[in-house]
């Protein structure tokens, strides 16, 4: 059974907002609405896959509980769930999350969807959809500078005009294997490793994405130091990749689970605000 509040509040999406009973949120060109109790889902276009619930849980959940931390975290967040999100809007919104807070990152996103976004009525209610990659790379600096987006602004203008210029292509992303479509995304300027592995993980398909920043470096020290070595030095590219590689080896191949029962315990566990 799917825990609305617990999934749409575990870091994955910004665009979101309880209004009653409902949850209203933005993906990419589409509204969905979603009540918790009992468990229903309408969008604009009919969508049924946001959920993942075409993935196996029955065979995840074991794979990934290979101690009693994730095992706890499972138990604790039963409900959590994986997203599978537009991938321009995910891409988008994970470039403006670099250096950021989660309050920030839906104020600037909330902006460029009022600003750029197009408006459509959806169950009596106005919203604004998530602008197409063609309005963002054709945006003025100065007009993106206005929705809070700082020195991030450059890196959305040039990161959406390579969307329209096909140097990169979510679709095709979506069958390379995990290796090939990070370096892809690393090409584009504004995209380091922890972002690449975001936008894999939670709107390309690529289950074995284990995005690291400082709150999964914490829990690796705190509670895998003996499992995954990580001498808690300045973490390099080098360095991120080996680290990867060894998640992977402890995790296996739906690590990305794993990530973010794990994630979700931790922050809870500090009481960080979420939405």
């Amino acid at each position: 059974k799917i825990n609305v509040g617990e999934t749409i509040n575990s870091g994955q999406v910004f665009l979101w907002d309880k209004i009653g009973e409902y949850w209203y949120g933005i993906n990419g060109n589409d509204i969905i609405e979603i009540c918790e109790e009992p468990f229903k889902i309408k969008s604009l276009s009919n969508e049924k896959r946001f959920f993942r619930f075409d993935d196996d849980l029955s065979k995840i959940i074991p794979s990934i509980s290979k101690d009693n931390i994730v095992r706890n975290a499972v138990k604790d967040f039963p409900g959590l769930r994986l997203l599978r999100q537009d991938p321009y809007q995910c891409y988008i919104s994970f470039i403006v999350s670099s250096n950021s807070n989660i309050q920030n990152i839906k104020n600037c996103l909330k902006k460029l969807c009022q600003k750029f976004g197009e408006k459509i009525e959806f169950q009596n209610k106005e919203f604004s959809v998530f602008p197409t990659p063609e309005i963002i790379a054709d945006a003025t600096t100065s007009d993106l500078l206005k929705c809070g987006l700082g020195y991030r602004a450059k890196f959305v203008k040039k990161a959406s005009k390579d969307v329209t210029k096909e140097k990169i292509d979510f679709e095709s992303l979506k069958k390379e294997d995990y290796h090939t479509a990070k370096v892809k995304l690393l090409e584009r300027s504004g995209i380091g490793n922890k972002v690449a592995d975001c936008i894999l993980l939670f709107s390309l398909e690529k289950l074995d994405s284990f995005p690291l920043d400082r709150w999964m470096l914490r829990i690796l020290e705190k509670y895998y130091s003996s499992k995954i070595l990580f001498d808690n030095r300045t973490l390099t590219p080098k360095k991120y990749d080996e680290l990867h590689e060894a998640i992977i080896e402890y995790f296996g191949p739906y690590a990305g689970y794993a990530q973010q029962f794990l994630f979700k315990m931790e922050r809870e566990l500090f009481q960080k605000k979420w939405l």
